[in-house]
């Protein structure tokens, strides 16, 4: 009987049983649902700080001690204080809808503390992006978003270099993969892409997620790739294989820049989109404030939540294309499509895999796993059909 792609595809999918896909889906449609719900927490949480005035009256008192200072202590204010209101939200939506649904085992109380790290974190990064934004407001005048662009690419790149050494360890431990058939197989797989070992390690994935998961992040000499220790619990030796040949593929194709370069550009736009929209938006919570007024960061970054939503389908149609190369990549240089196969089959469990053509479209950032295992099955055989020529 000749290898036929479709009915291999539907029975990878099929192997995952009814009641997992079902459950697949009503979590994949949940988190849908939660961006919009997440858009209603945040104009909430801004009417609620326009309308206390906490920023108004910071900015009086920190009147004389300069502008940059009084700049930065006004955003971070403004993180820190947004972080604090919407914190059940946060903890509903990140901690407690995933443990319904038994992607996470995470205690409550490391989840809180690792939240405060990324709240003191995300707190002081955004302050210091947002002096920069209001700094070029004051300079550029009416084409400050335009020089917007080349601030977000520095943040971008600043950020992805930093993280694997200075943002990530503070989460998660990182260390090379135990002594065994998987690191060998993975360190000859690094020798043939000019990776450097100690760039190829594990984490303790588990801490926040039983998702199977694996990364490539950094740049330059930061650059890695990461395997949750889900993954190297779950998966065999060829599927170890097939997904680090995955991230492999994102490390050496470059598709962080393309990323970099595709935040310049959204960047530029939504900037262009708030400095028009400001003024409509700050009236009708009450704001007074102008665009370049830091007290108006809670209406400025409302507008860009919003448009940032609207902006998602770009943004998923640019990694979407990022993940279906990396896939060629693996296939063409580890050549296990019944491995990656089953690899991208775990991951069905909280990714849909069989979402319409426009649910894929506008929400999905990777191509869902029906379409994935599909090109591996293609793949197979046109494999097979090159073994039957010779």
């Amino acid at each position: 009987m000749a290898f036929d792609p479709a009915t291999e595809t539907a029975r990878y999918i099929d192997s995952l049983g009814p009641e997992a896909l079902q459950k697949a889906e009503s979590y994949t449609i949940a988190t849908h649902w939660m961006l919009l719900a997440g858009l209603v927490v945040t104009a909430i949480v801004t009417w609620i700080i326009v309308r206390s005035g906490l920023l108004d009256r910071l900015s009086a008192k920190l009147q004389n001690r300069g502008w940059a200072l009084r700049t930065w202590t006004i955003c971070v204010a403004f993180f820190f204080i947004s972080a604090v209101i919407s914190l059940p939200w946060g903890i509903y939506e990140q901690w407690g809808f995933e443990r319904s649904y038994g992607r996470t085992d995470q205690p409550l109380s490391d989840f809180l503390a690792q939240n405060a790290i990324g709240i003191a974190l995300s707190s002081i990064l955004g302050g210091l992006f947002f002096l920069g934004v209001y700094a070029l407001i004051r300079r550029a005048g009416k084409t400050w978003w335009i020089w917007s662009g080349g601030l977000a690419a520095f943040a971008a790149a600043a950020t992805i270099l930093l993280a694997p050494e200075v943002i990530e360890p503070m989460f998660n431990e990182y260390k090379p993969v135990p002594a065994g058939p998987v690191r060998t197989a993975l360190l000859e797989m690094a020798d043939e892409a000019n990776i450097p070992h100690d760039r190829v390690l594990m984490f303790d994935g588990s801490r926040q997620s039983n998702n199977f998961t694996a990364n490539v992040s950094g740049v330059f000499g930061s650059a890695r790739i990461a395997i949750s220790d889900v993954a190297l619990k779950q998966a065999s030796l060829d599927e170890v294989k097939a997904v680090t040949g995955h991230e492999i593929g994102h490390y050496v194709l470059g598709h962080v820049w393309r990323m970099v370069f595709a935040i310049v550009f959204i960047a530029m736009l939504g900037f262009f989109l708030a400095d028009r929209l400001f003024h409509r938006v700050a009236a009708l919570f009450g704001s007074k404030a102008t665009i370049g007024d830091p007290e108006g960061l809670p209406i400025l970054l409302l507008i860009v939540s919003v448009l940032g939503l609207f902006a998602q389908p770009v943004v998923n149609s640019v990694t979407r294309v990022g993940e279906s190369e990396a896939d060629a990549y693996s296939l063409r240089t580890a050549n296990l499509p019944d491995a990656l196969a089953g690899a991208l089959v775990k991951t069905a469990e909280y990714r849909y895999p069989r979402p319409s053509a426009l649910q894929e479209l506008i929400f999905y950032s990777h191509p869902s796993v029906e379409n994935r295992v599909r090109r591996a099955m293609e793949w197979k055989a046109e494999q097979l059909k090159k073994a039957e020529a010779r």
